[in-house]
């Protein structure tokens, strides 16, 4: 059985930084799409970053581009997203997801595999 156990977040102050762990079980990387959603207060669901094994793609938002990064531990099955330089537009649940292949495409929430959301704050 896939799952996918989040966590990680939190009270920030603004500026300043977080990582997001995201802890896989049921599957290895291999071949497998693994990322991070987020849902704002009263805002859509919206993509920000994944990788994946299969075809080597690596997505961000641009909304985060240069100040998160996604990354990986193979052996401990965990995927990570360092989150710097917040802001209060940060603020969300933050959701780990994954399926096989390759990143889907900017607004394409088809993921198979969802875990439980972890909420980031970011004060300002």
């Amino acid at each position: 059985e896939v799952q996918l156990q989040a966590f990680g977040g939190g009270l920030v102050q603004a500026g300043g930084f977080l990582r997001l762990s995201c802890a896989a079980t049921g599957f290895t990387f291999d071949d497998y799409a693994i990322g991070w959603f987020r849902q704002a207060p009263g805002k859509e669901r919206e993509g920000v970053s994944c990788f994946s094994s299969s075809d080597g793609s690596t997505y961000y938002a641009d909304s985060v581009k240069g100040r998160f990064t996604i990354s990986s531990d193979n052996a401990k099955n965990t995927v990570y997203l360092q989150k710097n330089s917040l802001n209060a537009d940060d603020t969300a649940v933050y959701y780990c997801v994954a399926d096989w292949g390759p990143c889907r495409e900017e607004g394409d929430h088809d993921y198979e595999y969802w875990g439980q959301g972890t909420l980031v704050t970011v004060s300002s």
